[in-house]
């Protein structure tokens, strides 16, 4: 068995972002392993611009932005293997992986920044009936096909889910020559950026059916074509308002799930709202020395707080290795959501020992037009701001500062909620 102080899990962005931090941070010997072939995660085969705006202040596609990260990696000459599995972590940070140059191996850590990413809600997630026949992609599946291996996967497309992915396929598909007939989302709003609305459906004419979903699929060998029906209230079909689109591609583009099984391994407190390790402050999870960044905790809209996130997790793993197991338990609060708020991240801080500010981030549960943005402390009410709009497919956040807590010694608890006035 090797020792590392740091193990990452991960080489996309958010491994790759932690693992600079900490080494500028002042870690010395740290560990990616990335199950892929490369490092850039899912960026590699996001070819699309409109990355990097926040973090390097201009436009980059998926493979630009994460090129910048590994060169920063390779800079500061810190160690990774590919095609590597990790397939467990114990509770004492073993790390136990397997690739084909070292066969079975463990990793003593000191300290494991969680760094696995999302992935896709499969079809069988769905209960459509129908067959099971060629041409149903997730919409993952099917950009990885086209943009890295280099396959058409269908010339008629139908997109049930509005997500990110999904909304941009719809493009893509309609830049390679395809016919992208509707985008069917099951919810009242779009579960994607509105910019993404815009740019990838209205741009190109594709219509979006909102509170619709497909009830039947047509096709044995491949897919011939599909059945929509609007849904009321209660998300069920209501019967009458069938439609038939022919069609021999279902892309399928219905949510994202951190990809977590390693963590509740290990025993990591879980969100059941995100899915994700509820973690503090500083990143860390349940598990003292288990930090968590990324995908892995919340789906994010943007990858610039994806590493902005991790290099906070990175620099506080350093910071943890540097002193030890933790001492002073500080002055933990809890953050609550309530009134259309869906969750907030991180759960809990230790206003003693937080940073100047700390960014809390969170989605709402359904579209809000003139609503506040509230935040109270014991139920007095510390700030309170306007938003136009609100919606499910953006997060928003509030900054907390060190200093506004100075009044609340006692601070048991954050509520962020949204109020009409």
């Amino acid at each position: 068995m090797t020792e590392h102080e740091i193990v990452i899990v991960g080489g996309g962005p958010a491994g790759l972002a932690a693992a600079v931090a900490a080494k500028r941070a002042g870690a010395s010997d740290i560990l990616i392993l990335e199950r892929d072939g490369r490092l850039g995660g899912i960026l590699n085969q996001c070819i699309h611009n409109g990355f990097g705006l926040h973090t390097f202040k201009e436009e980059l596609t998926g493979p630009e932005y994460a090129a910048r990260y590994i060169a920063m990696a390779k800079e500061e000459r810190i160690p990774y293997k590919l095609d590597t599995m990790v397939i467990d972590i114990s509770e004492d940070k073993v790390v136990t992986a397997i690739n084909r140059e070292d066969g079975l191996f463990s990793v003593k850590a000191r300290a494991v920044i969680l760094a696995m990413g999302c992935r896709e809600r499969p079809r069988g997630a769905l209960n459509i009936p129908g067959y099971r026949p060629a041409g149903i992609y997730s919409a993952g599946t099917a950009q990885r096909l086209m943009n890295i291996e280099g396959f058409s996967v269908g010339r008629e497309v139908v997109i049930l889910g509005s997500g990110d992915i999904g909304l941009i396929m719809a493009r893509r598909m309609t830049l390679e020559g395809a016919k992208v007939k509707v985008v069917a989302e099951l919810m009242p709003y779009s579960g994607g950026l509105k910019r993404n609305i815009v740019q990838c459906l209205d741009d190109y004419g594709i219509p979006l059916k909102l509170s619709h979903t497909v009830v039947d699929i047509q096709g044995k060998k491949r897919v011939t074509g599909i059945t929509l029906a609007q849904v009321g209230p209660d998300r069920k079909p209501i019967p009458g308002t069938e439609e038939h689109y022919s069609c021999d591609t279902l892309l399928l583009s219905v949510g994202l799930i951190p990809e977590n099984e390693l963590s509740r391994g290990m025993g990591v407190s879980m969100s059941p709202v995100t899915s994700g390790p509820e973690v503090n402050d500083q990143l860390e999870t349940s598990r003292e020395g288990v930090f968590a960044c990324g995908n892995v905790r919340h789906v994010h809209d943007l990858v610039d707080y994806v590493c902005e996130e991790a290099a906070w997790a990175g620099a506080n793993a350093a910071a943890y290795v540097k002193r030890g197991e933790n001492g002073d338990a500080g002055h933990r609060v809890s953050l609550r959501a309530e009134n259309g708020v869906r969750y907030t991240v991180p759960q809990t801080m230790d206003v003693n020992h937080m940073r100047d500010a700390v960014t809390v981030r969170f989605r709402v549960a359904d579209v809000y037009k003139d609503r506040f943005i509230a935040v109270y402390y014991d139920g007095v009410q510390v700030m309170k701001r306007k938003k136009k709009v609100l919606a499910p497919g953006e997060m928003e956040q509030v900054v907390l500062k060190k200093d506004s807590f100075a009044d609340y010694p006692d601070l048991k608890e954050i509520v962020i909620r949204t109020e009409v006035e």
